[in-house]
C-alpha cells in the first residue's frame, strides 16, 4: 500500500496531508524517514509524529450497475432500494455520491471512508460520464451555451462538455463533468426546455461499468 495511503488510513490525515507530512520529515518506517512514493505493509512499523499507525483494514468496495427505479438510500418510502439488489454482506457499505430513481449505471458503494472522500470533495476534480437521451433534438445554440458558457441555475452556473453518442443524432449525448450536484445534468437540459428522458453514468473517477450487467456488482480494489 502506498505510504500516503497507510496513513490515511489509519490517521486524521487526508492522503494529500500525508504526503505533506511525509515531505516534512514527520513520518518514520522502520526507524527510517519516509519518502514520497513509498510503500508500507503490516509487516512494516509505521510512526506519525512517534505515534504508531495502524491502518484499517478489510475494508469493501464495489461496483454496481444500478437500474433505473431503485432509490440510492436504505429507505425507500416505499419504492425499491439498491439494498434490495445487494446481499448481506454488503449491507453496511455507503454509496460514493448518488444518482436519481430514475438514473441508472455506475455506483459505487464502500465502507473505505478515505476513498469517498478521494472521489467526491470539489477539490478532487474526478471526471464522471453519462449518455444522455433527450426528448427533442439538441439546438447548436444551446449546445454551445452548454459547453461554452454554462447556463445559469439557482445554485449557480453549470458547464457541461457535450459529444455526440453517433454522428448526426442530436437526442443523444456523451456528458462529461466534474462537479456532481443534485440532478445538475436534468437541470441543466431543463433550463433550456429539454427533458432527459435517460440517464446512464459509465464512468465516475478511474472506474468504469466495462461489461458489467444491469442489475449487478463485482468487488473491486481501489486504486491507488
Amino acid at each position: 500500500m502506498r505510504l500516503n495511503k497507510y496513513l490515511a488510513s489509519g490517521s486524521e490525515l487526508s492522503r494529500r496531508k500525508a504526503d505533506e507530512a511525509i515531505a516534512a520529515g514527520r513520518v518514520m518506517v522502520n526507524g527510517h524517514p519516509g519518502q514520497p512514493g513509498d510503500t508500507a505493509s503490516e509487516t512494516d512499523i509505521v510512526t506519525l509524529d512517534g505515534r504508531v499507525i495502524t491502518p484499517a483494514v478489510n475494508t469493501t468496495t464495489i461496483l454496481f450497475n444500478k437500474p433505473r427505479g431503485l432509490v440510492v438510500s436504505r429507505d425507500g418510502q416505499g419504492s425499491p432500494t439498491i439494498y434490495d439488489r445487494l446481499p448481506p454482506e454488503y449491507q453496511r457499505l455507503n454509496p460514493v455520491g448518488r444518482l436519481d430513481k430514475d438514473s441508472s449505471g455506475l455506483l459505487l458503494l464502500t465502507s473505505d471512508g478515505q476513498l469517498a472522500h478521494e472521489l467526491t470533495h470539489p477539490s478532487r476534480q474526478k471526471i464522471k460520464l453519462y449518455h444522455v437521451g433527450l426528448d427533442a433534438p439538441l439546438q447548436p445554440l444551446h449546445r454551445q451555451m452548454i459547453s461554452d458558457y454554462g447556463v445559469t441555475l439557482e445554485d449557480g452556473p453549470s458547464r457541461l462538455q457535450l459529444e455526440r453518442e453517433t454522428d448526426g443524432d442530436d437526442q443523444h449525448w456523451i456528458v462529461s463533468m466534474h462537479e456532481g450536484r443534485n440532478r445538475q445534468i436534468r437541470r441543466t437540459f431543463a433550463a433550456l426546455g429539454y427533458a432527459v428522458e435517460t440517464l446512464h453514468r459509465t464512468q465516475f473517477g478511474p472506474y468504469s461499468l466495462g461489461n458489467l450487467a444491469v442489475g449487478t456488482y463485482r468487488a473491486i480494489t481501489p486504486q491507488s
